[in-house]
């Protein structure tokens, strides 16, 4: 009998929004089969609230098992409530970790409740793994990325670009690696099998008028920017008087928690019972798969969401980018960016409706990023830690 059998290295991954969950779900089911890993998965903030898609519903369907919930969101969707909402998530992870020690904690992204799974790790000498450091953007997400970038000791990068920018942060080049995005391992399953094979809105019900899209649809999905909170409403009116007078059918999903959602939801709400447009359905959220294949059968991605930089340039779906959020990440040629203006917006939407879609760039990944991640993390030198504690 084998005596040596090496022991599993626990991995929490804590995911605390809905876009986190399809920014690592590769990941995800990679340490989870991994014979060397033991997953331990946190679920937090929003990603439990059914106001924002309740994402744990899908993550239990997938298959996994959750560890621990995490309930840290404070109502109210401005500056004062993202600050305590990251508080609160301070006093709450550490207990979480405490009962679990989990040997490496990985956090995702940039979200404010992101700062609070690595400042809580940090404190704690377990070492951090970030998910997307390295990249510029608009908003407070920049700040916290960079931040996160700081507490961690290794880095798991999109892009060449982002990996040099976290060595010229101070970084050891050693603790960087270049692992791609292992949402765009989803969205190449999903160009090997890209049929919508079926009904959006018997499965996802949504709010609004049912109608054929078999001739053509568009996919909004624009957030609040949180440095502009104050202009959310503003900012929506826009996008719906744009897509509204163009009458393409819309499928149309809801905003994230940041500060601003509630100036977002409600432009959405007045608009839809002052207009009653036969051409938008709204949707609250769905499966990754599910989503990104209704993405690649659109006729292209209005809004702020990276996703529409990421995936869509995978997959070469058209986008329009409306305003600040994304500035400064590399997109690639089906991205046109236009600002708060919505005759600019419909103007956009045309061209790509006129043009058509185009051959899809490997910016962000090749598919595989979510089994090099579970390989990384298995053969990391996780006592690095000391040693970067007395430099």
């Amino acid at each position: 009998m084998n005596t040596n059998k090496r022991k599993k290295r626990k991995i929490c991954v804590v995911i605390t929004a809905r876009p986190s969950y399809s920014r690592i779900k590769t990941a995800l089911q990679a340490i989870k089969k991994h014979p060397d890993l033991e997953l331990q998965l946190v679920i937090a903030a929003s990603a439990l609230l059914d106001r924002y898609g309740m994402a744990i519903r899908y993550i239990e369907e997938d298959g996994f098992d959750i560890a621990a919930r995490v309930y840290m969101v404070m109502e109210g969707e401005n500056l004062v409530t993202m600050a305590k909402t990251t508080g609160l998530g301070l006093l709450e992870l550490p207990t979480v970790f405490d009962n679990l020690q989990p040997e490496v904690v990985v956090t995702i992204a940039d979200r404010y409740e992101t700062i609070a799974t690595a400042i809580t790790a940090s404190y704690m000498n377990i070492p951090v793994v970030h998910i997307q450091g390295g990249e510029i953007t608009g908003s407070i997400d920049e700040k916290v990325r960079h931040a996160v970038t700081k507490l961690s000791n290794y880095h798991f990068v999109a892009t060449l670009k982002a990996a040099e920018r976290v060595v010229r942060m101070g970084e050891d080049a050693e603790t960087v690696f270049i692992t791609g995005c292992p949402s765009i391992d989803i969205a190449a399953q999903v160009c090997r099998n890209p049929a919508l094979d079926f009904d959006i809105f018997s499965r996802y019900s949504g709010v609004g008028e049912k109608f054929e899209i078999s001739n053509g649809y568009i996919v909004v999905l624009q957030h609040p920017v949180t440095t502009e909170h104050h202009e959310a409403r503003e900012h929506v009116a826009q996008t719906l008087k744009a897509v509204h007078q163009i009458g393409i059918p819309t499928l149309w999903f809801w905003p994230n928690v940041d500060a601003g959602s509630d100036g977002t939801s409600k432009g959405i709400r007045v608009f839809r019972e002052n207009e009653y447009p036969e051409n938008i359905h709204f949707f609250k959220n769905m499966k990754s798969e599910d989503f990104l294949r209704v993405l690649y059968n659109s006729k292209g991605i209005v809004g702020n969401s990276s996703v529409a930089i990421r995936e869509c340039s995978y997959m070469g779906v058209p986008a329009v980018n409306i305003g600040s959020r994304q500035n400064g990440r590399e997109c690639g040629k089906n991205v046109i960016h236009v600002d708060y203006q919505h005759d600019a917006i419909r103007d956009a939407i045309l061209h790509h409706l006129n043009n058509g879609r185009g051959p899809g760039e490997e910016i962000y990944g090749h598919g595989s990023s979510g089994e090099m991640i579970a390989d990384i993390l298995a053969e990391i030198d996780i006592n690095r830690i000391e040693k970067r504690l007395s430099y």
